[in-house]
Parts: C-alpha cells; sequence; structure tokens
C-alpha cells in the first residue's frame, strides 16, 4: 500500500498538535485545498479570521485578476495559489502569489484551443488546485492535468481525454498520500483516477457507469433533456479504522478503497444531478442532489449496496443548494442558492431551523467554519458571519467588497481570502 499506514485520525490529531506547539505551521498557517482538508470539512480551529471589513476597510492587499473565474484559493505558508483562465489566449493556468504583498510570483498553465462546453457562469478553470507543500496539482478538464513545484516548474502533465458537459466542470484534486484524486468529468467517459503524485502515472481507475435516470424527480423531472451530472469532489472517510474514499455521483453515494479503487459500498438515493460534494461528521456521510433534488445519511463502514442497512435518513426533492455545508456538533448547515441558510441534525435529518440570511443572499460558494463562526459569501461579495448554534441564526457580523464571484472564503491564520471575478483579496485583522 503506498498511502500512509497512519489513519486519517491519527494524522489529523498529530497535525492539530504540531500547530499548537507551532501556531504557523501545520493547519494554521494552511488551507492545501478547495475545502481545507482531506475530510472535506471547510472547517478550521486554528484560524481566527476577522469579522468585518470593506473595500477600504481591513483589507492588506488586492490583486487584480486576469478575467472571471471559480475557483477558491489554496494557502500554503507563504503562497497563494489560484488557477485561473485567459481566454482570449486559449490559457488555462496556476498563478502563484506573495501572501504577504499579494504580489505575483509566477504563472505557469496550458495552451488548450480545441472547443470545450461549459456554461457562461462557470468559466475554465474552476477547480481549485491542491498542494502538499512540494507539489500543486492543478485539473484543467480537457486540457489535463499539471503539477507544479513551488517555483513554478511543471513536474509532470497528463492528458485524460475530453470533457464533454453542458454545463462544464468543478471538481477539484485530492492529494493523499502518494496520490493524486482527480475526479474527470461529468459526462461521457467520465472517470475517477487515482495518478501517482510525482509522476502523474494512472495507479487505477474507475469508469463511471451510464446511470439509470428513469423516475427522476428533481426539477428535472419529465423533461427529455435534464442535465445528468456530478461537480463533485471527493472526500476521506475513516470508519472502523478503514479508510474510504467517498463521492456523491448522479444517483448514488459511493465508497472506494483509495489505495486500489475497489467498490467498498454504494448507498442509492440521489438525483441525477449533483452540484455539492459529501461531507462527514465521524462515520456519518451527508450527501445533498442538485435542483430540487434527493439528499440523504449514510453510515460509512459498510459492504455492497447499503441503503436498507447504513442509510440514516432520505428527503426526496429536498433544498440542497449549489454550495457545500459545514458540520458542527452533530448538525449540519448549508444553504440554497436563493440565501436560505438551514441547520439539520446529522442522525436524524430533522430540520432544526430555516433562516434567509441578509444581504444579497444569492450564493453558489460552500460555507467555511472557524471554531464556532460559519463565513457564508454571496455572488454579490458580501458576507455574513454567524454562529453555528441550533437555536437559530445568530448573525456576528456583515461585510461587502462590491465585486461578484462564486468562490468561497478562504480562512488561514488571522487572515480571510476571498477570491473574486475581479481580484484576489487579502483581509486582515482590525
Amino acid at each position: 500500500m503506498k498511502n500512509s499506514p497512519f489513519p486519517i485520525a491519527a494524522c489529523q490529531a498529530f497535525l492539530l498538535i504540531l500547530a499548537a506547539a507551532a501556531p504557523d505551521a501545520a493547519f494554521a498557517n494552511t488551507w492545501p485545498a478547495w475545502r481545507g482538508d482531506l475530510a472535506g470539512s471547510g472547517e478550521t480551529q486554528d484560524a481566527r479570521p476577522p469579522l468585518k471589513w470593506g473595500r477600504e476597510e481591513n483589507v492588506r492587499w488586492r490583486t487584480t485578476l486576469p478575467e472571471a473565474g471559480n475557483s477558491t484559493p489554496v494557502v500554503h505558508g507563504d503562497r497563494v495559489f489560484v488557477t485561473q483562465p485567459i481566454t482570449p489566449e486559449n490559457w488555462r493556468g496556476l498563478l502563484c502569489f506573495d501572501r504577504a504583498t499579494g504580489k505575483e510570483l509566477w504563472r505557469n498553465g496550458i495552451v488548450y484551443a480545441a472547443p470545450e462546453r461549459t456554461h457562461r457562469t462557470n468559466p475554465y478553470c474552476s477547480p481549485s488546485p491542491a498542494t502538499d507543500g512540494t507539489l500543486v496539482v492543478t485539473a484543467y478538464g480537457s486540457a489535463g492535468v499539471a503539477a507544479y513545484d513551488f517555483e513554478g516548474k511543471e513536474i509532470w502533465r497528463r492528458d485524460l481525454g475530453p470533457v464533454d458537459h453542458t454545463w462544464g466542470h468543478s471538481s477539484s484534486p485530492v492529494l493523499f498520500g502518494d496520490l493524486c484524486i482527480v475526479y474527470h468529468g461529468p459526462g461521457e467517459g467520465s472517470a475517477l483516477y487515482a495518478l501517482d503524485k510525482s509522476t502523474g502515472a494512472t495507479v487505477w481507475k474507475w469508469e463511471e457507469p451510464a446511470w439509470d435516470t428513469a423516475g427522476r424527480n428533481d426539477g428535472f423531472a419529465g423533461k427529455e433533456d435534464g442535465v445528468v451530472g456530478s461537480f463533485s469532489t471527493p472526500i476521506l472517510v475513516e470508519a472502523d479504522g478503514r479508510e474510504e474514499l467517498v463521492m456523491s455521483f448522479p444517483t448514488e453515494v459511493r465508497a472506494f478503497a483509495p489505495s486500489t479503487g475497489e467498490t467498498l459500498w454504494t448507498c442509492a438515493g440521489l438525483n441525477p444531478l449533483v452540484y455539492t460534494s459529501p461531507v462527514a461528521a465521524g462515520d456519518i456521510v451527508v450527501a445533498m442532489g442538485g435542483f430540487h433534488g434527493n439528499s440523504l445519511a449514510v453510515r460509512a463502514g459498510g459492504s455492497g449496496e447499503v441503503a436498507s442497512t447504513h442509510r440514516l435518513w432520505h428527503k426526496e426533492r429536498h433544498n440542497g443548494g449549489i454550495g457545500t455545508g459545514v458540520m458542527k456538533d452533530g448538525r449540519y448547515y448549508y444553504q440554497t442558492s436563493g440565501g436560505v441558510a438551514l441547520c439539520l441534525d446529522v442522525e436524524s435529518g430533522e430540520q432544526l431551523w430555516e433562516a434567509r440570511l441578509p444581504g444579497a443572499g444569492k450564493s453558489w460558494g460552500s460555507f467555511v467554519l472557524a471554531g464556532d463562526r460559519i463565513y457564508s459569501l454571496s455572488q454579490a461579495g458580501d458576507t455574513v458571519v454567524f454562529l453555528a448554534k441550533p437555536e437559530g441564526l445568530g448573525v456576528v457580523a456583515q461585510s461587502d467588497l462590491r465585486e461578484e464571484t462564486n468562490s468561497s472564503p478562504v480562512p488561514v491564520g488571522d487572515e480571510l481570502f476571498i477570491r473574486t471575478h475581479e481580484a484576489l483579496w487579502c483581509i486582515g485583522p482590525e
């Protein structure tokens, strides 16, 4: 087995001890992937990001970007990385910035002139990069997958074939042990790959089947051209000492053995269109479909089809949005794309509260949890900070950059990084 022999929980516990001993190390100085950690939690207990800011308030720096993009920054030490398209040049690449000043240090990428479908609201380079502190890996869809060192040198590149979907793609890579996990989809020929992190060579590949969409009950019910596909990023879950790679696919949640790609279990119940990534609380996984789709909770650690044995609850035509939520004390907090925040009990699925977020509200971004505070970034560029508590929406602060965005905020140390369609922002403490 090429991956670390240590369980995920043990590795995370070690890193938390390291962070406590050296606050500028480990998690306190790092947000290495789209959702922050291998579990895709969107959570940090070490960062203390600011509560309030504005265009002229608590801004450490603002750096203009070439054009709009939906990806979220990742941070490691003194570097900030952002994927970026430059459409007139047919360029898709990675930008590296100095964390202290916002100065661009380097850029590297790929020229890809062949046509690739996407939606006008989903620019190329939508997936966020992932880094382990030595390599930075990017997924460019039809243009391939590439890895760079911290000085911008390309280490390897893989052509995995075209991605052909009417809405494009957005699944981000995941670095785990010696592997780079990449979902190359959605659309015909979609597959989940495990690549050797050092060389890009294929370690295993799982080819996505043709999904049975008969009887779909989501917002595309009864329409012949209903959209099918997943925009999910896989997560790592530990159940009974076993590591599982879990991802939401059309109609089901599926778990793999990370080192071999063997399917461990499946859980039916999602609809054929999936926006969000799964989120885990211990060994319980919550997954949500899109466009008035289905949602469910399943206990990991099973074998085969587990809907009848491990599925805790299932809701049809539910209210999951485009962004992914966060877990806190056995509750799942998430929002609809229309800006309504909700809180569910993880084990029962009971809805504890629902409330419209103040401000612009509408959002494609994902919640971020820092301590007991949830940060929600709207498409209009305003942020609402509220408490993760089961009693109801408790707003702590509101801020506004007045620039449109489809990204998610990134808390690292005492800073908050926000990517808008116009710029990359670093927000500092008061």
